[in-house]
C-alpha cells in the first residue's frame, strides 16, 4: 500500500480525477457532478496522508481544523461563483475570440492551465514583494503544518486577485465556460497535491511540476528564504524568473513553517479576515543572515 501511494497517488489525482472531471464537462453531464469528484479528491488526499505521511505530526490538528474548513468552503464557493459569472464577464469584457475551439477539449484545458499559471505565478511573486499584497497573502503563510487543506486556506480577497490575474488573459482570448469549469476543478486538485502531507515521489518531474516536494521550500518561515517556487501548476516560470530552489536532503518540521516575523499570527477564521487591515498586519521582517539554504539548492 505504501508503494502504491508513493508512486500512484499523484497520477491518480492528476490523470484519473482530473480526467473524470474533464469527461463530465465535455459530455455535458452537468457541473453538479463535479462536486462528488471534488469530495473524492479531498477524501483521497486525507487517506493518502494517513497511509504515507511525510510528517506524522502534520496529520494532527493544530487548532486549525474548523478554520481551514471555513477557508476551504468560502474559497471554493467563490470559485464556483466566478465560474458562474464568466458569461457576464465575457459580455462586459471585449475579447479577441481567438480561442482554439476546434482543438480537443483536454488540449484546450492544458492551454488554459499554462496561461493561468503565468498570471497566478506573477501575482504570487508580487505578493511577496508588495506590502499591501503581502498583508493578504500572509494569511496563507501563517500555517504551521503542511497538509492538503492548506492550499485552500487563503484570504478570500487574495484568492480573488490570483484568480483575476490567471483568468483575465483567458477571457480576453475568448475562454469558453466549459474550459473555465475544468480549470477551476484542476486548481482545487493541484492545491491539494501541492500542500499535501504525503511522502510521494514523481522522479525528475519534481523540477517541472509545482508539487509538495518543491512547495515546502516556499513555506520556509524566514523572510526572503521562502521567496522561491511560486508556481501553482508548474515550476517553468520559476526557472525563467530564477526563483526555483530545491535541496533533496532537506527535511521539514513545523519549526520551519509559519512566519518568523509574526509567530503568533491570529489563528481564528474571522481574525484572519480582519488582520490584513490592522496595523499589525504588515508582518515585516528582514532576512536573518545566519539562515540560508545550501548552495546546491539554488540550482536554476
Amino acid at each position: 500500500m505504501h508503494t502504491l501511494v508513493r508512486y500512484g497517488y499523484v497520477p491518480f489525482m492528476l490523470l484519473a480525477v482530473n480526467g473524470a472531471a474533464l469527461a463530465v464537462i465535455a459530455t455535458g453531464l452537468g457541473k453538479l457532478w463535479l462536486l462528488p469528484l471534488l469530495v473524492l479528491a479531498i477524501a483521497a488526499s486525507f487517506a493518502a496522508e494517513r497511509i504515507l505521511p511525510y510528517h506524522d505530526d502534520w496529520n494532527r490538528a493544530h487548532d486549525d481544523g474548523r478554520r481551514d474548513t471555513a477557508h476551504a468552503v468560502v474559497n471554493e464557493l467563490l470559485t464556483l461563483g466566478g465560474v458562474a459569472a464568466l458569461p457576464l464577464m465575457a459580455a462586459l469584457i471585449p475579447s479577441a475570440d481567438v480561442w482554439p475551439h476546434r482543438w480537443p477539449f483536454p488540449i484546450q484545458v492544458l492551454v488554459a492551465v499554462v496561461v493561468a499559471d503565468l498570471g497566478i505565478t506573477l501575482t504570487h511573486l508580487a505578493s511577496h514583494k508588495i506590502p499591501a499584497l503581502w498583508r493578504l497573502h500572509a494569511v496563507h503563510h501563517s500555517v504551521e503544518r503542511a497538509y492538503g487543506f492548506n492550499g485552500l486556506m487563503k484570504h478570500p480577497l487574495h484568492q480573488t486577485l490570483e484568480t483575476v490575474a490567471g483568468v483575465t488573459p483567458l477571457v480576453l482570448l475568448g475562454l469558453p465556460a466549459s474550459v473555465a469549469s475544468a480549470l477551476a476543478f484542476t486548481v482545487a486538485v493541484q492545491l491539494l497535491l501541492q500542500h499535501s502531507n504525503v511522502d510521494y515521489r514523481v522522479g525528475p518531474l519534481r523540477t517541472v511540476l509545482a508539487l509538495n516536494q518543491a512547495h515546502r521550500f516556499h513555506h520556509l518561515k524566514w523572510a526572503g528564504i521562502g521567496d522561491v517556487n511560486f508556481g501553482l501548476f508548474t515550476l517553468f516560470w520559476d526557472h525563467l524568473l530564477r526563483t526555483y530552489s530545491y535541496d533533496p536532503d532537506r527535511r521539514f518540521t513545523s519549526d520551519d513553517l509559519g512566519m518568523a516575523a509574526k509567530p503568533h499570527y491570529p489563528s481564528g477564521y474571522l481574525a484572519q479576515l480582519v488582520e490584513p487591515f490592522r496595523p499589525s498586519g504588515a508582518c515585516g521582517a528582514t532576512k536573518p543572515a545566519q539562515r540560508s539554504l545550501p548552495a546546491r539548492s539554488q540550482a536554476m
